[in-house]
Parts: C-alpha cells; structure tokens; sequence
C-alpha cells in the first residue's frame, strides 16, 4: 500500500489517502479509536477505484498515521481537522460516510460548511451505527461513581475496550466540549438525502439512538436500514455489500437532484 500523505493542521501533521475521480466523490470518516485502514473504508477504497469515483480518508490527529495525542482530542478539533482536508481535497459535493463518531463528525461538518455557505458541498450522508452527541446522551446517564471521580480527580477515566488490548481514554475535555457540539437537540435539516444503517445487536450503540437521529432528520429524504444481528463494527459481508448499495443509492439521489 502507498504511504498516506500528510496535511498539517494546526501544527499536526494529519494522514490522509486519496483516490481521484469523478464527482460526486465519497469522504470517509472514522470512529472513535479507529483509523482509515479499517475494513469499511478499505471497502469503499476498492469500491472507489473499481467505479472511477474519487474518495477521500484521514487519520484524527492521536489516530492511525496522524500526529498528535489522543487524550488531547475533541470533538472540535477532529472536526476542524476534518473540515481542514475535505476543503483542501475535495472539489465539488461530496458524499460524507461517518461511521459511529464519524457519523456526528459528518453533521456537524455539513453544519460548519452551510454555515460557511458551503452547503452545497454536502451532496449526502450514509452513516453507520451513528453516534452523535454519545458524549452527553450515552456517556453521561450512565457514568459511575468511580468514573465521575476520575474526571474530576484525574481529568480522565478509563474503560475496557471489546476492539483492542489498549483500554479506551474518555477525558473531561472531551465531554465537556461534546455538550458544545451536540447536534440531536431539535430539528436537523441536513438539506441532502440520508441513509442510516444501524444493528439491531450493537452493544455499544443502541438501535434506539439511530431511531431518535431518525426522528430529527426529514422524513421524504431519509432512509433507515435495520441490520438484524449487525453488531458495532458493521464489517460482515453482507454489511459491506450494504455498505456499497448504500452510498450508490446515495450518490444516484443526489445525482437525480442535481440533474
């Protein structure tokens, strides 16, 4: 595989690989913890390279190729790192791929850029096993007293992770600036079509928070795909395949929009 190239934001050094091709092009944004080497976005890269479609993928800084500390990470800042590439390297719409945590970095880019008046630039959105503002909705509720502790005492707790030996980092930073990004507070008017693919047997987002996205998203361009036995990962082949039938049917409705 080729080395990533590298973009510099803000003084980190941030990995990123892309494929060039025709437009609308397919931006991939990553989990918490993850990196652009995973099974999805590997998919979506072959995919890419098979139908001529450019694609676009990056490291968070404290992930994968990026520089830069995890613990120092925030909402904010992947999300300024992610804004930072996609104007960079990207011309024209784009369909925004967010997986889990990348799904939240996905609406609040699509946000930022209409804000910017770049609305346009957001052609669609697939999201997987999203998780928007899991800080404040997921997170919080459930915090123990031991964790609560550490982020007052420590500035940070740690937990058991199912996807590496490494435990999972959750520090007050983070939370705290996840209640200043939340995005699942009324209305979401994302102004493109959406697909949401969400497993009935994901332990770690319940199928009833895709419903609640739902339920802020409009109804005439949404659509809901429930995966019975789909877990977190979303990584099965017949995932993948969905995957793939997902962002074509994205791309085709925005195509048709813009014909």
């Amino acid at each position: 595989m080729a080395a990533p190239e590298f973009l510099d934001v803000d003084g980190t050094p941030i990995a990123f690989r892309r494929i060039a091709g025709g437009s609308p092009g397919v931006v991939w944004l990553g989990g918490y913890r993850s990196d652009m080497l995973g099974t999805k976005a590997e998919t979506l890269a072959a995919w890419a390279g098979r139908t001529g479609r450019s694609f676009l993928r990056h490291d968070y800084s404290g992930h994968g190729e990026s520089g830069g500390a995890f613990v120092d990470g925030t909402i904010s800042t992947w999300l300024g790192e992610s804004l930072a590439v996609f104007r960079r390297f990207t011309d024209g719409p784009q369909v925004l791929v967010g997986s889990s945590m990348g799904a939240w970095i996905a609406l609040r880019m699509a946000q930022e850029l209409r804000r910017a008046g770049e609305g346009g630039r957001v052609a669609g959105m697939v999201l997987l096993a999203p998780a928007p503002d899991f800080t404040s909705e997921l997170m919080e509720p459930s915090l123990t007293k031991r964790q609560k502790r550490d982020l007052q005492e420590k500035g940070y707790f740690e937990e058991k992770s199912e996807y590496s030996p490494e435990p999972n980092i959750y520090t007050r930073a983070l939370i705290e600036d996840g209640r200043r990004n939340r995005v699942m507070t009324g209305p979401i008017d994302t102004h493109c079509p959406v697909h949401i693919l969400q497993g009935l047997a994901d332990p770690d987002v319940p199928h009833t928070h895709a419903l609640k996205l739902v339920s802020l998203l409009p109804a005439d361009d949404m659509t809901l795909s429930l995966i019975p036995e789909g877990d977190h990962r979303l990584s099965r082949p017949r995932d993948l395949e969905l995957l793939v039938r997902a962002v074509e049917g994205v791309i085709a409705q925005a195509e048709a929009a813009g014909s």
